[in-house]
């Protein structure tokens, strides 16, 4: 249970990127995986190559993938609205390619390890183990879910961020900087999956191909409700807690599988997702 929450909690800090992204932009970023494999390869760099503690090697991992955010919407996916969501979505396909491409070149293909103070440690609770990096990830989560409630709820440009993802041209007509929120929103999207990155490397290690775990995270995104922030926290942490337990007690390749048979009894059951967005427009 404590393993499948915290690999559910990796899949739903990346699906939350995929909300944001998709809440203000009504864009699909199929490249937020691979973000997230960016970030933990900087990470890498930062504290196993340049030497910094663990927490200022975070910090100034998240600082360089929101400029990374920022930079990708600027040059990428700026010129691209008003174009067709189909074309929107192939360029976030092949920008997961060369961001795999870049991570190849420049760290090599070879599985690498961060220097981590919280690995190997473990927690003993009767007959229960609980390692350091498990507790970390789920309270890392949960400290960041929090931040980005009250940020959303308290704050004049969360705020914003919510009237330019319900109406674009009504926040633009109110004097809201749409475009500079699109920045802010990326930076955003491409932090928090830094933050998965570097919550997740000390269980995994840092590969170029880490960042297909954002397929499964697209699905939690979708079980939980597109659109919805709680939902995808939601959906990430059924999917994977099922993934353990399926690996558990059911024949082996289940525990793979068992979030497309998530994905798809959703989609028949309930296709708006455990946290439906409902959205009624007049005319």
């Amino acid at each position: 249970l404590i393993s499948g929450s915290s690999q559910g909690c990796v899949y739903g800090l990346i699906a939350l990127g995929f909300v944001l992204i998709y809440k203000a932009t009504e864009m699909v970023n199929f490249a937020q995986g691979d973000m997230m494999m960016l970030g933990a390869f900087i990470a890498f760099t930062f504290i196993n190559i340049l030497e910094f503690p663990f927490v200022w090697g975070l910090l100034a991992t998240i600082a360089a993938m929101a400029a990374v955010g920022v930079l990708i919407e600027r040059v990428v996916l700026r010129p691209m609205i008003g174009e067709p969501p189909f074309a929107v979505l192939m360029i976030t396909i092949g920008l997961g390619f060369i961001l795999r491409a870049i991570a190849g070149a420049v760290w090599g293909n070879e599985p690498k390890s961060i220097d981590s103070p919280l690995s190997g440690g473990v927690v003993r609770v009767g007959e229960v183990s609980i390692g350091y990096e498990n507790i970390a990830i789920i309270g890392g989560t949960a400290l960041l879910s929090l931040a980005l409630f009250f940020f959303f709820r308290f704050t004049r440009l969360g705020v914003a961020m919510q009237a330019t993802s319900q109406n674009q041209l009504a926040a633009y007509y109110c004097g809201i900087p749409v475009k500079r929120i699109f920045s802010i929103i990326w930076a955003m999207s491409a932090a928090i999956a830094a933050t998965a990155g570097i919550l997740v490397a000390p269980i995994t290690l840092v590969d170029p191909m880490m960042g297909f775990v954002g397929i499964k995270a697209f699905a939690a995104a979708i079980v939980g409700g597109f659109g919805s922030l709680q939902g995808a926290m939601a959906g990430g942490l059924l999917i994977g807690i099922v993934e353990q337990f399926a690996g558990l007690y059911l024949p082996t390749g289940f525990s793979d599988t068992s979030a497309y048979v998530i994905l798809l009894l959703m989609l028949f059951i309930r296709p708006e997702g455990i946290f439906a967005t409902m959205q009624k427009k007049k005319v």
